[in-house]
């Protein structure tokens, strides 16, 4: 099977000769682990067996968020830790996607984009949540952050487990309609809202483009299913996610990649 290590060893020496310039640290991290990953430039352990006393030396793991061969049991262990926090109602998956106008800017400023656009995606959900015309209560997210697709494209967004239901000020349980948490086009405007201006407010240097202020953000909610089974349909599928698995790689010759 060729791996992503393989794609990376053939290619990467011409990648960052032209890329070098404006690729990031991270980025550059990633290829570097990947590469080394499971072999003896990192190391490993010597087992033996207690019947036969045969060696074996397993190499260790780079432990790299992008690592193919690492992120299985990456979410193995984060979806058991999430299970426990996941609440026996109905939940509501949301997802929030930033608009093209801004991605070179989230691109650029990573960190503190993301961070901000999380920070202001939850707090919309939970504020259109608290109006008594849609649950009238405090609920509950899980949020995970993307930003790409299956082509590897750019593409920033937020995937949220929402709960069907919140707490009122007495602690007491108030449900949500089975099919409805809050309006869409409330949500968007007002995820716009809070993060153009909170980014106005906190990087007055940035030039955000006029058309930004006016697009509608995309959005979507669909019931998502009830408690814990929620978490294993949905975050096993978004959690730890890796760019390109190595079973996505068809063939690689001296020139291209098929995948």
């Amino acid at each position: 099977m060729i791996e992503l290590a393989d794609i990376i060893r053939r290619f990467g020496p011409d990648y960052l000769n032209a890329h070098s310039d404006n690729m990031l640290p991270s980025h550059r991290r990633a290829m570097d682990d990947i590469i080394r990953c499971r072999t003896e430039a990192l190391g490993g352990h010597l087992y033996c067996c207690d019947t036969c006393h045969t060696p074996v030396y397993a190499f260790h793991s780079c432990k790299n968020r992008s690592c193919p061969k690492c992120h299985t049991e990456q979410t193995k262990k984060w979806l058991l830790q999430r299970q426990g926090e996941m609440l026996p109602v109905p939940y509501f998956h949301v997802t929030i996607t930033v608009p093209e106008s801004l991605r070179s800017l989230f691109r650029s400023n990573q960190k503190e984009m993301y961070g901000l656009f999380m920070k202001t995606s939850a707090e919309a959900i939970l504020e259109l949540a608290m109006d008594p015309r849609y649950v009238g209560a405090m609920v509950g997210i899980l949020m995970v952050l993307h930003t790409w697709t299956q082509q590897l494209l750019l593409h920033p967004h937020v995937h949220c487990l929402v709960t069907g239901g919140g707490a009122l000020n007495n602690g007491a349980w108030c449900s949500s309609r089975s099919k409805f948490l809050f309006p869409l086009p409330a949500l968007s405007d007002l995820v716009r809202g809070k993060f153009l201006c909170r980014l106005k407010e906190q990087r007055p240097d940035l030039s955000i483009p006029s058309s930004a202020w006016k697009q509608r953000w995309v959005t979507h909610c669909t019931p998502w299913g009830q408690g814990v089974q929620a978490v294993l349909d949905y975050l096993a599928r978004y959690a730890f996610r890796i760019a390109i698995n190595n079973s996505r790689v068809v063939s690689m010759d001296k020139n291209s990649v098929t995948f």
